[in-house]
């Protein structure tokens, strides 16, 4: 890579802005492993007729729910990203034990092409959230969120109804939400992941959404035609892929599809771009405590948890 700067997709917390976090570090060859099927009182349920119209909505809905009922999650991270000729490819795992203030998560992933590395870390405690990141050749980073004020923001947000915290903290839980708060469903198709039965779901931009994305192409976004996936700039998804296991309803890989490279004089199909893949997926099982334990030094350490207040809204039900 010519930069420091990882590619821009949305959908895990990575480079500024917050937002763009996601698809960057992503990713899906080789074999998937997930578990063998869901564990006896599985948070999970079957899902809807992929006929049904809106069952891809349901589904996805369903897939996040189940996240913040789990007991526990363990799963390793495989990931692979394409920003113009370069690949990036990685790997990593996520732990997830606890849930509404009991909550403890961490996902660390390592994503490298052949000159660059980029290291993600982010660890909740309980207490807080830490966010450590290396991009590239830039020194590395250690931010810091307050979960007790999320906790409490987001409660008088939701009036009083409790909300899943996971989801508005970070984690897979944070990412899975962000997707379905940018794109809406459709229906869902029968499919396979590497022998397992899956819905295949996909999403397209919520319009209002990627107006203020794109405010000089706001009427565009509005009219009857749309904007093509040509119109949209150089590291912005045209759309997201999902597989959802039929059986436990766990969402084992996020593709985001968009043009990569310069826009195109003709139209051309937007490919997959970026994946992250959750597989060796187990749940219930015992995780160790110790996944959950992060000290970083004072020195450099950023609180951002009034800008983390600022960008947080209430999440669609």
């Amino acid at each position: 890579m010519t930069n420091s700067q990882p590619p821009r997709f949305p959908g895990l917390r990575f480079p500024p802005p917050r937002w763009a976090v996601a698809a960057c570090i992503i990713a899906a060859w080789g074999r998937s492993v997930a578990a063998e099927g869901p564990p006896a009182g599985s948070v999970y349920r079957r899902g809807s007729d992929p006929e049904e119209a809106g069952a891809g909505e349901r589904i996805v809905a369903a897939a996040l729910a189940g996240l913040g009922r789990a007991d526990t999650i363990s799963a390793r991270v495989r990931q692979l990203a394409r920003v113009g000729d370069t690949v990036l490819k990685g790997s990593g795992r996520y732990v997830q034990a606890g849930t509404g203030d009991e909550l403890r998560f961490r996902l660390e992933t390592r994503l490298s092409s052949e000159s660059e590395t980029f290291e993600l870390l982010e660890v909740c405690d309980g207490l807080f959230v830490w966010n450590y990141r290396k991009l590239g050749m830039q020194p590395p980073a250690v931010q810091r969120i307050d979960a007790l004020r999320v906790r409490e923001q987001v409660e008088k947000q939701a009036a009083g109804k409790r909300p899943c915290d996971g989801a508005y903290l970070g984690g897979v839980q944070r990412m899975l939400a962000l997707v379905r708060e940018w794109f809406r469903f459709g229906a869902a198709t029968a499919g396979e992941l590497d022998g397992m039965p899956v819905w295949l779901v996909e999403g397209s931009w919520d319009k209002p959404r990627l107006a203020a994305l794109l405010p000089g192409r706001a009427e565009a976004v509005d009219a009857p035609g749309g904007i093509a996936a040509a119109d949209l700039p150089d590291g912005v998804p045209w759309s997201v892929r999902l597989s959802v296991g039929k059986r436990e309803l766990f969402p084992f890989r996020v593709e985001w599809l968009a043009i990569p490279g310069p826009r195109p004089v003709a139209e051309t199909a937007p490919e997959v771009v970026a994946v992250f893949e959750l597989y060796d997926v187990r749940i219930g099982e015992p995780v160790d405590a110790g996944a959950f334990v992060y000290r970083p030094a004072v020195e450099g350490l950023i609180d951002v948890t009034d800008q983390h207040l600022r960008e947080l809204t209430p999440l669609r039900p």
